[in-house]
């Protein structure tokens, strides 16, 4: 649900009167909102809203991924980004091309995951991922493909650097920005129902074992999942091995409570006071044989969640160097519960 996790439009506050009646008044106007934008998805799809395809190779063939030959998948997936820079550029993306460069032409750059045909998916490490004794996934929400993937990036290197000031000496961390699945457009039918997710998270919990298997099942593992990518993480929660599953600007999970989960993961919900998700109504109904919406706010009691203090910000604004959001995010990933901001 709404925008990716690093761009999106600050919270509305100009709608209704003042007071109280103010408040229903924009309650009611976004239940509007929604149900005519839910509506006009499920009956007139917008069809200019579809990305036009690039072209791109196949993503490079790997086989079985080990702690050994990690270097060797990275550069196999930085020659694959730069066949598939040559090919949008041919035809004519530039801004694709641009980004699918720079992928290949740094070095540095981990890539456990690439494919650059339609919207494309990217996998990218920061640290070294098979001496980690911590790893934090970052799992985003919708409209988040090659072409914005700078702003996944940033995040997952704001979280790795504080991290690595952050840890106890000989703590050992890594941050994998997980674009692992086609996410839903903003604005489409697929952002307003759990069906996008139950598809992608079987590509989750795949991932999730590889985590395991490249660091030796020693790495205590933390999903960050933002907006609608925390409908994904709780699509793939159940029996999932991780130590911490945080919700982040969360419209819902499609579950009432985080028992319903089913994991034994602890699960956080933090919502900055900016972010607009929270005007979303926290609804779930049948609509057209469709089930619509993702029921109950994570932040609310009934919920269940450890509510963390995500300060002041907006829905883009959890990673931002400084920013409380980042601050207790980064203890939640270290194990540091006591030191954890309650909101």
């Amino acid at each position: 649900m709404a925008r990716s996790v690093f761009r999106g439009p600050a919270r509305s506050r100009a709608v209704g009167g003042t007071g109280g009646g103010g408040a229903r008044g924009a309650h009611r106007w976004y239940r509007t909102l929604l149900a005519a934008l839910i509506t006009a998805g499920l009956v007139a799809p917008l069809s200019a809203a579809a990305r036009p395809r690039v072209p791109a190779p196949p993503p490079a063939d790997l086989g079985p991924v080990t702690a050994a030959t990690l270097d060797r998948a990275y550069a196999a997936n930085r020659a694959n980004a730069a066949e598939a820079a040559r090919m949008a550029a041919d035809h004519g993306d530039r801004r694709r091309a641009a980004v699918e460069r720079a992928m290949a032409e740094d070095p540095a750059r981990q890539l456990l995951a690439f494919d650059g045909r339609g919207a494309g998916r990217a996998t990218e490490v920061f640290g070294d991922l098979a001496r980690a004794d911590r790893v934090a996934v970052l799992v985003p929400g919708s409209d988040t493909h090659l072409d914005s993937y700078g702003r996944l990036r940033a995040a997952a290197a704001h979280l790795h650097e504080r991290l690595g000031r952050q840890a106890l000496p000989g703590v050992r961390t890594a941050v994998v920005a997980w674009l692992g699945y086609e996410t839903p457009g903003t604005v489409s039918t697929s952002v307003t129902t759990t069906t996008r997710a139950e598809e992608s998270a079987p590509g989750l919990r795949t991932f999730v074992t590889l985590l395991h298997t490249l660091t030796g099942g020693d790495a205590r593992v933390a999903l960050l999942c933002h907006s609608y990518g925390s409908v994904v993480c709780a699509s793939a929660a159940p029996g999932l091995d991780v130590a911490d599953l945080v919700l982040v600007g969360s419209p819902g999970t499609g579950t009432d409570t985080a028992a319903g989960l089913r994991t034994s993961a602890r699960v956080w919900a933090g919502r900055g006071a900016d972010d607009w998700v929270a005007d979303v109504p926290h609804l779930k109904a049948e609509l057209f044989g469709t089930t619509v919406g993702f029921g109950t706010d994570p932040m609310a009691p009934a919920y269940g969640a450890r509510r963390f203090d995500a300060g002041s910000g907006g829905h883009s604004d959890y990673f931002t160097p400084g920013s409380t959001a980042l601050t207790n995010l980064t203890r939640i990933v270290l194990g540091a519960s006591a030191e954890v901001d309650h909101a």
